[in-house]
C-alpha cells in the first residue's frame, strides 16, 4: 500500500470516528432532553417519586454539558419537595451563585434552616439577600437567625437595610422589632411594635412584646393596656403574661386586680399533676438504684406533694432514712405516716401486710 493510500484510509477512519462521536453526543443530548421532559411532566402531576428517577438519570449524563446547572436545580427542587433537605443543600451548594435561580437559592437557604443548621442558613441567606435584597421572607428569617445566634445587631443591620426601601413588610418588622427587643433597645422596639399594631398585626406576640417594652421604659399605662389585651387574646392562659400584668397592676396601684392576676399566674404555672407524679416517682427510683439516696428521698418527697396518699412512697422514704441515711428521727416520722395510711386500707394485699409488719418491727 503506497503512502497516499495510507493517508486516505486514515482520513476516512478519522472522519468515521468523528461522525460516530457526533452521533453519540446527539444521542446523549436527545436522551437528556427526553429524561428532563419526563421529569417535568411528572412534577406537573405532583408525582415527585417518578420525577426523581428521571432527574437522577438526567443528572448522571448532563454533567459535562451546559445543561448541568439546570438539571441540578430540577433534581434539587424534587428532593426539596420530598423533604430531603440534606440532599437538596448538597446539590445546590455546588451550583455557582450567579447561576442559581431565585427559587433554588431560597431552597438552598431554607434547607439548612429546616435541618437546624443556623450558621449555614445565616451564611447562605446573607449571600442571597445581597443578590435579592427585597425578598422579605428571607430577610425576616435572617434577622431571626441572627437573634438565635445571639447576634441581634446583625439582624438589626439586615432589617434596617431592607426597611430603607420598604418599611411596611410585616414579617420584616416583626423580626426587626424582636431584634431591637433582644438588643435591649426597648424604645426602638416599642415604636416598631406600635407600627405593627397600626398595620393590623394585633397578634398575641405583638401585643405581649409591646406591653413588655413599655414596662421596661416605665410607660406603665401603655404596658397595662397592651398586656391586658394580650392576656385576653391568650384565653387568659399565658402565665407569663398574667405575671407581668399583675406586676404592672401593683406598680400602678391597681392592687386588688394585680393580686388577682398574680394568683392566676401561680395557678397557671403549676405543672400537670399526673405527669409530675410519674416524673418524680421515676426520679426517686433512678436515684435509689444508683445509690444516690439523698436525691432519691428528695424526689420521693416531691412526689408526695402531687400524690400525698402514696402509701409506698412514705414506706420507701422511711426505709431510706432508717437503713441507708441513718436518721432515726426522720425514719420514725415517715413510718408513722405510712402506718396511719396503711392501716386504713380495708383489703390490704399480702405485700402491704409485709410492709406494715416491717414498719412495726422497726419501732420495736
Amino acid at each position: 500500500m503506497n503512502k497516499k493510500t495510507i493517508i486516505t484510509t486514515l482520513l476516512a477512519l478519522v472522519t468515521m470516528a468523528g461522525l460516530a462521536q457526533t452521533k453519540t453526543a446527539e444521542s446523549k443530548a436527545d436522551s437528556l432532553l427526553l429524561l428532563v421532559q419526563a421529569g417535568d411532566s411528572c412534577m406537573q402531576q405532583y408525582n415527585t417519586f417518578e420525577a426523581l428517577k428521571y432527574y437522577q438519570e438526567a443528572y448522571a449524563i448532563a454533567k459535562p454539558r451546559s445543561q448541568y446547572c439546570t438539571v441540578q436545580m430540577k433534581l434539587a427542587n424534587c428532593h426539596y419537595k420530598r423533604g430531603n433537605y440534606r440532599e437538596t443543600a448538597d446539590i445546590l451548594k455546588l451550583v455557582p451563585e450567579d447561576s442559581l435561580s431565585h427559587e433554588a437559592f431560597r431552597q438552598l437557604c431554607f434547607s439548612y434552616q429546616k435541618q437546624g443548621d443556623n450558621d449555614s442558613f445565616i451564611y447562605w441567606a446573607s449571600q442571597m439577600v445581597y443578590i435579592y435584597p427585597m425578598d422579605g421572607e428571607v430577610v425576616a428569617n435572617l434577622i431571626l437567625a441572627n437573634i438565635k445566634a445571639q447576634q441581634p445587631q446583625g439582624g438589626i443591620f439586615y432589617g434596617l437595610q431592607y426597611s430603607q426601601r420598604d418599611s411596611t413588610n410585616i414579617l420584616v418588622n416583626r423580626a426587626l422589632a424582636d431584634a431591637w427587643f433582644v438588643n435591649r433597645d426597648f424604645t426602638a422596639a416599642a415604636k416598631l411594635y406600635n407600627r405593627l399594631l397600626e398595620q393590623g398585626d394585633s397578634t398575641f406576640n405583638t401585643l405581649y412584646s409591646a406591653g413588655m417594652c413599655y414596662a421596661q421604659i416605665e410607660d406603665l399605662e401603655r404596658a397595662y393596656h397592651y398586656l391586658q389585651l394580650a392576656f385576653l387574646m391568650s384565653g387568659m392562659q399565658h402565665y407569663g403574661c398574667a405575671y407581668r400584668l399583675g406586676v404592672v397592676c401593683i406598680d400602678t396601684k391597681r392592687y386588688p386586680e394585680g393580686v388577682g392576676y398574680l394568683d392566676l399566674a401561680k395557678q397557671l404555672m403549676r405543672p400537670d399533676t399526673t405527669i409530675m407524679k410519674a416524673i418524680t416517682l421515676s426520679q426517686g427510683e433512678g436515684y435509689y438504684m444508683t445509690q444516690h439516696y439523698d436525691e432519691a428521698v428528695t424526689a420521693w418527697k416531691e412526689h408526695l406533694t402531687y400524690n400525698p396518699t402514696s402509701i409506698a412512697t412514705y414506706y420507701n422514704i422511711a426505709n431510706a432514712y432508717a437503713y441507708l441515711l441513718k436518721d432515726g428521727e426522720q425514719a420514725e416520722s415517715y413510718y408513722r405516716q405510712f402506718l396511719n395510711l396503711a392501716r386504713k386500707e380495708e383489703k390490704p394485699t399480702d405485700k402491704l401486710k409485709e410492709m406494715i409488719k416491717a414498719a412495726e418491727d422497726w419501732y420495736k
